[in-house]
């Protein structure tokens, strides 16, 4: 089984433009992604799929693989399926440009449960903040017995009604949020990506939504780690305050 892991990384951004070359204490976003991704066990190959000459440069500057790819896809899944197409792997993990402290395991434990039989899969993890439940930046799930994605939401879910206190969910382990990395067959992002936008995905904006909207499963897996997206400056002055704190693990 070849796995391929896919950085999409693209300059511009309307709440950050050039983010994946921002300094984090001496090293840019994208290389310490790719630093990190890099520690992983179980990808074969890794490389950075950019439409940016700079930010091409960059990873060649400290040694990774990167590929130019079109400007006009709409988002990073279109962008790993043109990689995935020139490169030939069995099984992509699509890991996100904007995270540049993603563990190691975190990419390890998707690629546990990618198979023949697996169309999607992604992380998820138990959610002990009570703020997170109702915080729409949040994305909660909600999952089967056999742990496939029934649901994606920017609401709570689930709701119980005879609860009065929100945390009761929490300590019963009952809600979980979702770790934006992905894994796919290659056969089945190439179908995924022909697929319309969806209503619920309108509603939430939220692209996996259309996934199962078009009868696709998503299987999920655990993680204990959390994720340390960068969307905007404020994102970045939080991250450096918990790297000089020491609170972020590697």
């Amino acid at each position: 089984m070849k796995v391929l892991g896919i950085i999409p990384s693209r300059y511009e951004s309307s709440r950050f433009p050039g983010k994946p070359l921002i300094d984090i204490m001496g090293k840019t976003m994208i290389q310490r992604v790719y630093e990190q991704a890099k520690k992983s066990k179980k990808i074969d190959d890794l490389v950075v799929a950019t439409d940016d000459i700079k930010i091409f440069e960059e990873v060649k500057r400290f040694g990774g693989t990167a590929v130019m790819t079109a400007k006009h896809h709409k988002n990073g899944t279109e962008r790993c399926l043109e990689v995935a197409q020139s490169l030939h792997s069995q099984f992509i993990v699509n890991i996100q440009g904007d995270e540049p402290f993603i563990h190691p395991d975190q990419i390890d434990k998707l690629c546990s449960v990618i198979s023949s039989d697996t169309d999607l899969a992604t992380l998820i993890k138990r959610i002990k903040d009570p703020n997170d439940l109702d915080n729409p930046n949040v994305v909660k799930v909600v999952k089967s017995v056999d742990d496939h994605a029934l649901y994606f939401s920017r609401s709570s879910i689930p709701f119980d009604r005879s609860m009065n206190e929100i945390s009761t969910l929490i300590l019963n382990n009952a809600v979980w949020k979702h770790i934006g990395i992905y894994a796919y067959r290659t056969e089945i992002l190439s179908q995924i990506v022909k697929l319309k936008e969806s209503e619920l995905e309108k509603i939430e904006s939220l692209e996996q939504l259309r996934w199962i909207e078009n009868g696709f499963k998503i299987k999920t897996a655990e993680t204990h780690f959390d994720a340390s997206g960068i969307d905007t400056p404020e994102d970045l002055n939080l991250l450096i305050a918990k790297m000089k704190n020491g609170d972020l693990k590697q």
